[in-house]
């Protein structure tokens, strides 16, 4: 994923867009030895050992067959205007930075230049709207859209959402390649995954490996400021595979490969599609998205999260609660400051489900509705207590 346009500062460095990755061989099992020779019960030996996961010969060449034509090259770029120093008004009395510049001290004035990324994308209807990362298009003044059969278009942003990485883009096409969706909340550990893209300009490279983990936060990869949930892979993804399709071995997108950690191999991680769906459906629809959002800062309790706090001297929160969801900062004029909930209160149930970690509330949270009714049952101090709020936009900037 080469992207131009700077990730938000609030991004950990450990994270980049796009990056090296470790690629899995899958080919063949093959045994040494002249299969001539071996003996009946040999035959039996070897074809026991062959593992009953693997795929089918050819199957993740059927997948690029039936797939890769729907997948494209994304360039964007921009201009950007550059301030040039003004250097006659500060050193033009000066022979010597006269001689330095030839006679002719620079006077200042701007200097415009372009900027170039380059990501991957797929064609998610025959007439041409096409899902790729925001990160690959955010800010950009033109975007062209390359099918893997050389076809060229223009590329018009319909919508961008930073909070999830998403984008989408619309092109005047008919009759397209598409791909087709998976259930990413149905998919698990260990099935096949791969991925298709241009990676470094290399176009239409197919890398495979497995889905190596699920649900791993924003927080697990040193990206606060994203709202996901995503798949780990160990498929290889590099710069400019950001945005393009994470498969299955029927040739489903599952993902959207959109990042990896920049001191680790075999660690990439793609947007589950169901997500991809929701952020999607709502940027066609309002060509943005609206999160819900309640305004609190939230700690996993434990009895050794008690004891620390409750003997430090400094300490504003004191707590009774060994276990539960901390309310630790709300912020003023939010929906849970205007609900009445308090820094220390201890969060027990989120819409009548008893809940222990503050992952738990935030994906509920943001599988909710703007204005949806919230239920929390918490405790503060010796007292139980309910309390409703609603969720509010996420307010931008």
């Amino acid at each position: 994923m080469q992207n131009f346009l700077p990730r938000k500062a609030a991004a950990a460095a450990s994270l980049i867009a796009l990056g090296a990755g470790l690629a899995t061989g899958m080919g063949r099992i093959e045994f040494k030895g002249s299969p001539a020779i071996a003996s009946p019960n040999q035959s039996n030996l070897i074809a026991q050992s062959v593992p009953s996961f693997a795929p089918a010969p050819n199957t993740i060449r059927d997948v690029v067959r039936n797939t890769g034509d729907a997948v494209v090259r994304i360039d964007a770029s921009r201009t950007v205007s550059q301030r040039l120093p003004d250097f006659s008004s500060r050193f033009g009395n000066d022979p010597f930075f006269e001689r330095f510049f030839g006679g002719q001290l620079p006077q200042g004035g701007t200097r415009e230049r372009t900027e170039r990324g380059l990501g991957s994308g797929f064609i998610v209807s025959s007439n041409g709207q096409v899902i790729t990362n925001a990160h690959v298009i955010d800010g950009a003044d033109r975007v062209t859209v390359t099918l893997k059969d050389g076809r060229e278009f223009e590329g018009k942003v319909v919508g961008v959402d930073s909070v999830t990485d998403v984008a989408v883009i619309d092109i005047d096409g008919k009759d397209l390649p598409t791909v087709k969706l998976s259930d990413s909340d149905k998919i698990e550990p260990g099935e096949w995954a791969i991925a298709i893209g241009n990676p470094l300009g290399l176009d239409n490279t197919v890398t495979a490996g497995i889905v190596s983990a699920t649900g791993r936060s924003s927080a697990d990869i040193g990206a606060p400021d994203q709202w996901v949930d995503y798949i780990q892979t160990d498929a290889a993804i590099n710069p400019g595979n950001s945005g393009g399709p994470l498969l299955n071995a029927r040739g489903e997108v599952i993902g959207v490969n959109t990042a990896i950690l920049r001191e680790a191999q075999g660690l990439g991680f793609a947007i589950p599609i169901n997500t991809v769906q929701r952020i999607a459906d709502q940027l066609v629809a309002n060509g943005k998205v609206d999160h819900p959002y309640i305004g609190v800062q939230l700690i996993t309790l434990s009895p050794e999260l008690k004891d620390q706090l409750n003997n430090d001297p400094n300490s504003p929160i004191q707590v009774e609660a060994e276990e539960g969801i901390l309310v630790a900062k709300v912020m003023p004029n939010s929906p849970a400051d205007k609900a009445g909930l308090k820094a220390g209160d201890v969060i027990r149930t989120s819409q009548g489900t008893i809940i222990l970690e503050s992952g738990q509330l935030q994906s509920q949270v943001r599988s909710s509705r703007v204005g949806d009714k919230f239920a929390l049952e918490i405790e503060r101090g010796d007292r139980s207590l309910n309390i409703t709020l609603r969720p509010e936009a996420l307010p931008q900037g």
